[in-house]
């Protein structure tokens, strides 16, 4: 098993490995690439998505500037939306949905550190050699989910499909679906029902509608 296979495993993997700092770095100068494109450069930020990241359905925007650590570990769902500043550590599997929207400076992290300081350090290898490992554990983010600004999405977390995240939020227990959650540590508040309807704020809904 190499690295990257111990990584997407959820075992201790090296992340100085030759093979994992290549893959970095061809994600780190495709951000960079992206970065310093137009907003209405549409062609060239289109190819450039389709180098970066694993998989991504048609119809997304993302502002930019944007962060993924690896890129191939992430899959990304149709018509998704994405503000400024979006980061991905994808050391493990991320997923996300169709129809999702994220609010400025989301934040997604799959990798864990050992809690004491000599371990996370140092540790010894199989064959006896001082090594830094870390760990990593996937995220998934269901369909039509709302994550508002600065949320930060913690390894191991799964966010159930039509949910919002409130702003600020820092996510690190499993969200179910339809629920309004929020906070840090995020908890859920509240199921999301009928009554969240624009059709019931007619004071701002003004002279629109929703579709029936």
């Amino acid at each position: 098993m190499n690295e990257e296979q111990k990584a997407l495993s959820g075992i201790l993997f090296c992340p100085g490995d030759q093979e994992l700092r290549k893959i970095k770095l061809r994600a780190h100068n495709l951000n960079s690439d992206y970065n310093k494109t137009y907003e209405d450069e549409t062609e060239k930020r289109n190819e450039i998505i389709k180098k970066l990241v694993g998989e991504i359905g048609e119809g997304g925007f993302m502002q930019g500037p944007i962060y993924f650590h690896y890129g191939i570990h992430t899959k990304i769902g149709k018509k998704f939306f994405a503000n400024f500043n979006l980061t991905i550590q994808d050391d493990s599997n991320v997923i996300i949905g169709d129809n999702c929207n994220f609010g400025p400076n989301v934040t997604i992290v799959t990798p864990i550190h050992p809690m004491l300081p000599d371990e996370r350090n140092l540790m010894l290898d199989k064959d006896g050699n001082r090594v830094r490992f870390c760990y990593a554990k996937p995220v998934t983010i269901g369909n039509n989910c709302w994550l508002g600004a600065n949320v930060v999405v913690c390894s191991g977390v799964t966010i159930g499909d039509d949910c919002v995240i409130g702003a600020g939020s820092v996510v690190v227990k499993d969200i179910p679906p339809r629920t309004f959650a929020a906070g840090n540590p995020c908890k859920v508040i509240r199921e999301i029902t009928e009554q969240d309807s624009m059709k019931y704020k007619p004071e701002i809904l003004a002279d629109n509608s929703v579709i029936e």
